[in-house]
């Protein structure tokens, strides 16, 4: 069964920012000592063609999928270069720009996701399954970062609950846990505890399954029309947009169905910082930062704030039947 996105949480695609602001202030920012040149290379290397073939190995290619629907929200999209250079994916380093920098040689073709569980038919999809075997669409979410920023992603996927109902979780299926690839060779925050934030690897996140289902909960395999480029989490990657931006694993290879609460990672390394559920509160501060306002990024200059007031489950407000009866401070 299709499930179709509600139209109140579509943002406009018409409202894209023009990228030219972005490689302004990239040059800027090397020209007063901000930036290396390297770090300038990596992050432009796409647009301006600074890297070879060979240095680049990793490639994106354009997807056919439904487009979002008309937008009721005034939320403009975050410009996709700086969706692009500002991650966090420690597999590839701590720094914001690593990702971008340590990632261009990834290669996800061959890929095997797997699920598997409490289900009646376990199964595993190869590489070009994630793009055919399901109908593609696009969706506009906000995603918050725990670190009080965010951006607005025109993503591109389906829903996770299609990907479940295809396995048929069983009736003592309660979560559903997620585990990102683990391939130290590719991956060189994966090496040491220094380069990778002090991470036991491979990272693991988890959902009950009535939010894994829920028809906002999608599995991405692109954005800006194109498949995941490599240090946003391709080839597919989860996208939560209620709860903060840790909880959206990337580069999964295996979805499991459980009846107990799984472990997950940041959780496990700071349980006081990083609750299970995550959900967006502003209510509920961070033990280092302030939750109550956040910095969108948009094509701004480098003097822009951009400081909005967030948003109890980042807006999208149908989630909160979830919770009924949950202490949303305490269950953080």
């Amino acid at each position: 069964m299709l499930i179709k996105t509600p139209d109140a949480n579509a943002e406009n695609e018409s409202q894209v920012t023009d990228e030219a602001v972005y490689w302004q202030r990239r040059q800027l920012l090397k020209s007063v000592g901000f930036l290396g040149a390297s770090a300038l290379m990596a992050s432009s290397g796409a647009k301006a063609g600074f890297f070879t073939d060979d240095e680049v190995k990793f490639k994106t290619r354009a997807l056919d999928h439904r487009p979002a629907t008309t937008a009721l929200s005034s939320d403009s999209l975050t410009p996709e270069d700086k969706i692009i250079s500002h991650n966090n994916f420690y597999e590839f380093g701590t720094g914001k720009t690593d990702p971008l920098d340590n990632a261009q040689q990834f290669d996800v073709d061959p890929w095997s996701l797997t699920i598997d569980g409490l289900v009646e038919k376990p199964y595993t999809l190869g590489y070009e399954d994630l793009y055919k075997q399901f109908d593609l669409q696009e969706r506009i979410y906000r995603l918050r970062c725990v670190e009080a920023w965010s951006m607005v992603i025109p993503w591109i996927g389906f829903p996770l609950a299609e990907l479940l109902a295809k396995a048929r979780p069983l009736s003592s299926a309660k979560y559903v846990a997620f585990q990102t690839l683990y391939d130290p060779k590719q991956m060189p925050g994966q090496r040491n505890a220094f380069s990778g934030g002090g991470i036991d690897y491979p990272y693991e996140e988890g959902l009950r399954i009535d939010e894994a289902t829920h028809p906002l909960t999608l599995l991405s395999v692109g954005l800006y029309g194109k498949t995941l480029p490599a240090q946003n989490g391709a080839p597919i990657r989860l996208v939560v947009p209620w709860k903060y931006g840790f909880k959206s694993i990337k580069s999964i290879t295996r979805i499991h169905l459980t009846d107990e609460k799984p472990a997950t990672t940041w959780n496990q390394l700071a349980d006081n910082e990083y609750g299970f559920y995550a959900n967006v509160n502003p209510l509920v501060d961070h033990p280092r930062w302030s939750q109550a306002s956040e910095r969108r990024i948009t094509s701004g200059g480098i003097f822009t704030r951009n400081r909005i007031p967030t948003q109890l489950f980042n807006g999208y407000s149908q989630v909160a039947s979830l919770y009924t009866g949950m202490n949303l401070s305490k269950d953080f």
